[in-house]
């Protein structure tokens, strides 16, 4: 019989945590199409989106396009990674969704709701991955 709190793996909690793991793999991978998809969009149809708005971080839209292709082609690469449970995907794919964060932070302007709605699901895939690293820290 295991004990529940020693953090063993045949305590379940190895299964939540890969469960979760695989989980913000396969979010990362989806978020990266959406950004990919974006990204696609902006670059070869740029009128698609809203312009006109005079702010801080103003960019040329098919310049916003290629910095969207580009952090989803690497997102997608890593969520892949993360998915075939490669410890290297883990901080890389932290770092990928901040830096998702960030981008579409600033391109709010552009595409308010849409941006929004990638911002909260790269918060679950960055509290996923660090619920896994803090797992295997204590395994």
């Amino acid at each position: 019989m295991s004990n529940s709190s020693s953090g063993r793996r045949g305590d379940g909690s190895y299964a939540v945590a890969y469960g979760v793991t695989t989980f913000a793999g396969a979010l990362l991978t989806v978020v990266s199409v959406f950004q990919i998809l974006e990204g696609i969009t902006a670059i070869a149809n740029d009128t698609v989106f809203v312009r006109g708005l005079n702010y801080t971080w103003q960019f040329n839209i098919q310049t916003w396009g290629w910095i969207h292709l580009i952090i989803g082609l690497i997102a997608l690469a890593t969520g892949i990674g993360i998915i075939m449970g490669q410890t290297w995907g883990y901080l890389i794919g932290i770092g990928i969704a901040a830096l998702s964060m960030l981008s579409n932070f600033m391109f709010m302007p552009y595409y308010p709701f849409w941006s929004l709605a990638i911002i909260a699901l790269d918060v679950l895939i960055i509290w996923a991955l660090c619920n896994q690293i803090a797992n295997d820290r204590t395994v």
